[in-house]
């Protein structure tokens, strides 16, 4: 997996220099004179923008490079809205001319096609505030409630508060994270879990910023699995920092939270893809499940949603995940269901049920558009 990841990161500067060069063929070259230029140099900058903001995507404890970062996803994000649009446009100009053809329709209008190529960079940058402001803003408190059939009369209304995809590091610091944990204590959950991706940046670059988690307090305690980011940057030291805190690691394993007279099951699994990284962390529901009681409800913590295939059989009734983010924004959302089976919301699989968090953070560009952030509370209710 580490490999794929390092190749897939070693092609995106040619992929990128493709989609700046097309955007500036279709928006800049067409104005002509010193306007095309100006615009060819500008697509020209936020390319080499992109590219410095892609080298420092990980916190390297460093004023200068956070700044560099900040820029580059900046430019991340406004470049994803250019391409989006001028793609869409291009495509509506190829079925009018199509249309045209078939149908015998007149063309275009000379004066429509240059307001539509004019709009598109304002456009962007419309989208590209909004956007930033949805990333920006703390994750709003979403309430879903979750039927668990079999459920003890005295866990009824059970309320867990999920975080996930925090992603601390360059752009996102210790008041962002400060934020999060106030509203997640203020829920009174009886328990929290973190389902991974909670850093991107070492232990000794982040561990300020990452310091209020260990406020976070609720009646059952804290539970955290790891997320692929945290094997990016030193899962085992993260681990341990995390224990430092107090949070409560799932690594394969479980516990068994009592609640009056009833008895509820917490496990968490590492990440799908840690063995990639480390042997001892290879993911398996089957171990996290393994001495625990039976006929008590069992929840799986686990960063992917296509952890879902091994927990089912397992004996789980309810998988929290985390990793797609939604999707988080265009043009990103149309890959992720090739990745996982769900995206995000309350969905079932067999006998489980599996509920994906849109995140509480964003990765790379500060950008949200069609898939808010939030900070889920989930509440068990009978079936």
């Amino acid at each position: 997996m580490e490999s794929r990841v390092r190749r897939w990161f070693a092609r995106l500067p040619i992929i990128l220099l493709l989609a700046h060069v097309y955007a500036a063929v279709r928006l800049a070259v067409p104005a002509g004179g010193i306007a095309a230029f100006a615009g060819a140099a500008l697509m020209l900058a936020c390319y080499v923008a992109v590219l410095i903001g892609f080298s420092r995507r990980r916190s390297q404890a460093s004023g200068g490079s956070d700044v560099a970062a900040w820029a580059g996803f900046l430019a991340l994000g406004l470049f994803s809205s250019l391409f989006v649009l001028t793609l869409l446009r291009d495509v509506v100009l190829c079925v009018w001319v199509l249309g045209s053809f078939a149908f015998g329709l007149h063309g275009m209008p000379e004066a429509a096609v240059d307001l539509s190529r004019r709009a598109i960079p304002w456009l962007a940058l419309v989208f590209s505030a909004i956007g930033l402001v949805n990333a920006r803003r703390r994750a709003p408190v979403l309430e879903v409630d979750v039927r668990l059939p079999g459920l003890p009369s005295a866990l009824a209304g059970f309320t867990i508060v999920q975080l996930t995809d925090i992603h601390v590091g360059p752009t996102i610091k210790r008041g962002y994270v400060q934020a999060m944990v106030d509203a997640a204590n203020a829920q009174q959950a009886d328990a929290i879990v973190i389902t991974g991706d909670v850093v991107d940046g070492s232990v000794q670059q982040l561990t300020e910023h990452t310091r209020p988690l260990g406020e976070l307090q609720a009646r059952h305690g804290v539970f955290l699995v790891t997320g692929n980011h945290e094997y990016y940057a030193g899962a085992d030291a993260w681990v341990a920092e995390f224990r430092r805190l107090g949070l409560t690691v799932l690594l394969n394993e479980h516990v068994v939270i009592q609640q009056g007279d009833a008895r509820l099951v917490m496990a968490g699994v590492t990440d799908f893809n840690a063995a990639s990284f480390s042997a001892r962390h290879a993911s398996d529901p089957a171990r996290a499940a393994a001495g625990a009681p039976a006929g008590v409800p069992r929840i799986l913590l686990a960063h992917q949603p296509r952890t879902m295939f091994a927990a089912e059989p397992a004996g789980f009734d309810l998988q929290l995940s985390g990793h797609t983010h939604g999707g988080q924004f265009l043009p990103w959302n149309w890959f992720v269901p090739l990745q996982q089976p769900v995206v995000a919301g309350l969905h079932r699989h067999g006998a489980m049920q599996v509920y994906v968090s849109r995140g509480t953070g964003y990765w790379g560009p500060p950008l949200r558009l069609g898939a808010r952030s939030e900070i889920t509370r989930l509440r068990l209710l009978p079936a």
